[in-house]
């Protein structure tokens, strides 16, 4: 008796399919949580801490910084975990966009490095003005006026750094805005929206710099560019992640009939 049997196998499952476009949403959503660690910390620093205990010109800061030590302590930690969660975050953005465009995403995780090492580094002078506002061996070597002009100047220092740091943090938008741009993850209008954020973000900056009395006039205009760029970011990493690609690799199926193994081997893209 002669038997006949057929044998149907697909090379290129689906689950293998699913995997790899998931993969890019899955590392989207993971850089869109460590996009969200670096705005809580950031603006609770930058919105919450900082204004408590530093208004630059103000003699009151060493009082500030006594009577808020633990805020001050706070702000200092909440900056070194923004800026560790924010190297992560230009990691893994890296990951993503890297086969868009190498030297864009090679100086976008370069000038988030720069940044943060500033950002790291200018933590110093805040944490010393904490010890020197309330170590007494200062005081009666500097005497009290001495002292709060020593405060002042270890807390300007560290204002000015934080603006040094914040020019990095601006540039760091445009290799981001290209890349968007070109990877089709994101959408176009984005892309834009970035590039011109870290041009107006830099602006801010530098106005601040040179024309600090104009910056504070100009500062919340300039800030809205910014914020929108940041929030659409974020909220889109979260809760979209990337735009599916579409893929054109074949699925191949080979047959098997017969007493003989005569096989037949068909690709459909």
């Amino acid at each position: 008796m002669n038997a006949t049997k057929a044998t149907v196998r697909v090379s290129d499952t689906s689950d293998n399919e699913s995997s790899k476009m998931n993969a890019p949403k899955h590392l989207a959503r993971i850089a869109g949580l460590l996009y969200l660690v670096v705005g809580i910390f950031g603006g609770l620093t930058v919105g919450y801490a900082t204004p408590r205990v530093y208004a630059a010109g103000d003699a009151a800061t060493t009082r500030n910084i006594l009577a808020n030590s633990g805020l001050v302590l706070f702000g200092v930690m909440a900056d070194l975990l923004q800026a560790t969660a924010f190297i992560f975050l230009a990691l893994a953005l890296y990951a993503l966009l890297k086969d868009v465009n190498k030297n864009a995403a090679r100086a976008m995780v370069s000038l988030v490095a720069i940044a943060t090492a500033i950002m790291c580094i200018n933590e110093i002078f805040q944490f010393s003005a904490l010890g020197v506002a309330g170590d007494e061996p200062y005081a009666a070597a500097f005497g009290a006026a001495g002292l709060q002009s020593l405060v002042m100047l270890l807390m300007d220092m560290h204002h000015y750094g934080f603006l040094i740091a914040q020019i990095f943090f601006a540039l760091w938008l445009v290799p981001l805005g290209y890349l968007a741009y070109q990877s089709g993850m994101f959408p176009k209008v984005l892309g834009v929206v970035l590039v011109a954020a870290g041009v107006s973000y830099l602006l801010d900056m530098i106005a601040a710099f040179l024309f600090p009395e104009i910056s504070m006039r100009i500062h919340g205009l300039l800030a809205i560019l910014p914020t929108i760029a940041e929030v659409w970011t974020l909220v889109y990493l979260l809760v979209v992640g990337v735009r599916n690609m579409k893929t054109t690799e074949p699925v191949k199926a080979t047959i098997t009939a017969g007493a003989y193994g005569h096989s037949l081997t068909a690709t459909a893209v």
